[in-house]
């Protein structure tokens, strides 16, 4: 059954638990294959600076045995762009780092940072990948967002899905709406991601224009329960609900 709205699966959490005790298991290759049974669109990893999780032999082997168009999340780092030519994953998504945090915090500084990412934008999107800007839903960061040459934005969703209060929880949902409105109307694809799980994602799906959810933490979560295979189809299964 065709659906409109994609998932995109971050199996990042996969090789944490690899590097956690420096074996060769749990396979974010295997991780892959399994995603792409359970249905999912797309799979996203994080090759970070600090080689935390992923690495770069993944990034390789994944180019070559993922069944799925892969999502390389990577900071403006020379390195890291050197090894996004060279693969040319389907997408790149370009996210701020810090080397202390336990994730991303939050989107890109494209104003402040516009002439790097620009160049950078274009060097991955003429050698045949699509990049995506990891931003907060911010208009004058999405106007810069379209002037640097990118045709994808992926709304930062995590301060939304960690907000607790009722009234603010409205206020960043407005928020993100509006960011959604806006990319839309500046020619840009809206992607979402960070914090996503199964409590939140009803009033994620209320977002307008989306194309693709990049989801893992909370799925890996899940699939150390219930399986990987049914994390994945649980949550296709919640973003496609029946009427």
């Amino acid at each position: 059954m065709s659906r409109s709205l994609k998932l995109g699966v971050n199996i990042d959490h996969v090789a944490t638990l690899r590097q956690a005790r420096g074996t060769v298991y749990p396979d974010p290759v295997e991780a892959a294959k399994i995603c792409a049974r359970a249905g999912a669109d797309s799979i996203t990893v994080h090759l970070r600076e600090d080689r935390r999780h992923i690495q770069d032999a993944d990034v390789y082997r994944l180019s070559k045995e993922c069944p799925l168009p892969i999502n390389l999340e990577m900071a403006n780092a020379e390195e890291i762009v050197q090894i996004a030519l060279e693969v040319q994953p389907a997408e790149v998504c370009l996210v701020p780092e810090k080397r202390q945090e336990l994730t991303t915090e939050g989107g890109l500084d494209v104003i402040g940072n516009f002439q790097p990412l620009e160049k950078t934008v274009q060097r991955l999107q003429e050698n045949g990948s699509l990049v995506s800007l990891f931003v907060d839903p911010d208009e004058k960061t999405l106007e810069a967002c379209a002037q640097t040459g990118a045709r994808v934005v992926e709304l930062h969703t995590g301060a939304f899905c960690d907000a607790t209060d009722p009234a603010e929880v409205a206020a960043l949902l407005r928020k993100l709406i509006a960011g959604a409105e806006t990319a839309h109307r500046l020619g840009l694809q809206v992607n979402a991601g960070h914090g996503i799980n199964l409590n939140n994602l009803p009033r994620i799906l209320t977002l307008p224009h989306l194309d693709t959810l990049n989801i893992g933490h909370s799925i890996i979560a899940r699939a150390v329960f219930h399986g990987l295979e049914h994390a994945v189809r649980e949550l296709i299964a919640a973003m496609n609900p029946t009427p």
